[in-house]
């Protein structure tokens, strides 16, 4: 059968190809506080009115944006060629927090190189060498949970997860040096939009509250390159990230710095708030939680990660993810322009029937069946030459902490009622925290 024009066809007549997709003829400065704070609403709109393929315009200087809502437009994102195809250019409003060396800044060759330094701390051995670490922190953490007490589980997660950040991936075990840099990690992961506005206007980080970030962020490093100082001498035999990146790269203090202070922002609030959705989940269907329950009693780790993998499914944390053109490209049936941003969404793909029946259901299921979920339908990560090289840790970390919570309560929802997202900086996370509450299980 012969492609349909305009919906993936590579080969269709350039000259029926030239303009843009249909989009919004709304100011850019409403489209852009749209998809800002109300993009999981607003991209279904527009692609209900508009189509499969749109644009949108957002600040600064206008910039045009084509989001797609197909696997298979998509895939021809992910599919190409990395030096067409840009996602560090998109990020440069975050250097002047995470560092020039950060991988989610780089493209082309200094990408590919720092990924491949990167890779060995993430291989499945040494996932399997922190799950013990994470399981006993997890462990700790819900040890102290208030039985019988409504709270909101998702500040749990984050206290949490940055301390996995702390001592799995940083090393650092010492109590004083940890408890001098829990409050300071915390304001470093709170940043907020209008502090990374100071990556558009340079000038104002010399002014409150930029300057204020800044102070602590130098703080931080301070901390940071003492700990890479000291561990350059003592890696050897030692099972966290920082470590087992000493032992397989060469690497600069810089450089190590700044993937460090990546791997803390991107991994620190994405974590938590999956989880923070995969409990309120659970807590409001009871059949859903016995499934979790028995998983985690028989350690069965397959299951406990399709509970994980569903709530990123259902609640994607990133709901979209870019890629910004170097070169004229066909893409999706139009021949787009160089420097046009190209936007992945994932939430519109992950709520589309056509790939999971039953859409709006929590069904951790579906990734466990003999008919999974099809390639490139599932992306939470995003995909390609880009996908999150932390990918796997999430899981693993997500796997850990369902089974040290569910080996040990019940779980209750205080009220039924889906409880709606709101955007947070890029993630969407539970308005209200996921309020629950736990009860412990009588075996």
């Amino acid at each position: 059968m012969a492609p349909t024009p305009l919906l993936g066809s590579r080969t269709l007549d350039r000259q029926t190809a030239r303009t843009l997709p249909p989009g919004p003829k709304l100011p850019t400065l409403i489209q852009t506080v749209l998809f800002a704070s109300h993009r999981r609403t607003f991209f279904p709109r527009m692609r209900d009115n508009y189509g499969d393929v749109f644009t949108i315009r957002l600040v600064p200087s206008s910039r045009v944006c084509v989001v797609l809502s197909r696997p298979d437009h998509i895939r021809e994102v992910f599919g190409s060629p990395p030096a067409v195809m840009h996602a560090g250019e998109g990020n440069t409003v975050l250097e002047p927090i995470m560092g020039s060396h950060s991988l989610l800044l780089l493209d082309d060759e200094d990408h590919v190189r720092m990924r491949k330094q990167l890779m060995p701390a993430f291989s499945g051995a040494a996932l399997r060498g922190y799950a013990g670490m994470v399981f006993e922190l997890a462990q700790a953490e819900v040890a102290k949970w208030p039985v019988g007490e409504p709270f909101k589980v998702h500040q749990r997660m984050r206290n949490l997860t940055l301390e996995i950040i702390l001592q799995v991936i940083f090393g650092v075990t010492d109590i004083d040096r940890l408890n001098t840099l829990r409050p300071l990690m915390d304001k470093i992961v709170s940043v907020s939009p209008v502090i990374m506005l100071g990556g558009f206007y340079p000038p104002l980080l010399r002014v409150r509250p930029w300057k204020t970030y800044l102070d602590t962020q130098r703080k931080v490093d301070e901390i940071l390159y003492d700990e890479i100082a000291k561990r350059r001498e003592t890696f050897a035999g030692r099972n966290d990230v920082l470590s087992r990146l000493l032992a397989a790269g060469n690497w600069t203090d810089v450089e190590l710095r700044d993937q460090l202070v990546t791997l803390l922002l991107a991994g620190h609030e994405t974590t938590a708030t999956a989880l923070a959705w995969a409990f309120h989940e659970l807590a409001r269907r009871p059949e859903d939680l016995a499934f979790g329950q028995r998983a985690a009693d028989a350690g069965a780790d397959d299951e406990l990660e399709a509970t994980v993998k569903e709530a990123l499914r259902l609640h994607p944390v990133v709901y979209q993810v870019g890629r910004r053109l170097t070169e004229t490209t066909d893409i999706a049936g139009y021949r787009l322009p160089r420097g046009t941003t190209i936007m992945a969404a994932i939430g519109l793909v992950h709520r589309d029937a056509e790939h999971f029946p039953m859409p709006m259901d929590f069904r951790p299921q579906r990734f466990l069946s003999d008919d999974p979920p099809a390639p490139g339908t599932w992306m939470p990560f995003g995909g390609g030459a880009r996908r999150c090289i932390g990918a796997g840790f999430s899981l693993m970390e997500g796997t850990e902490i369902l089974r040290a919570a569910l080996s040990g309560y019940d779980f209750q929802a205080p009220n039924p009622k889906p409880e709606p997202p709101q955007a947070k900086n890029v993630t969407l996370v539970p308005r209200h925290g996921s309020v629950v509450t736990v009860t412990r299980r009588r075996n």
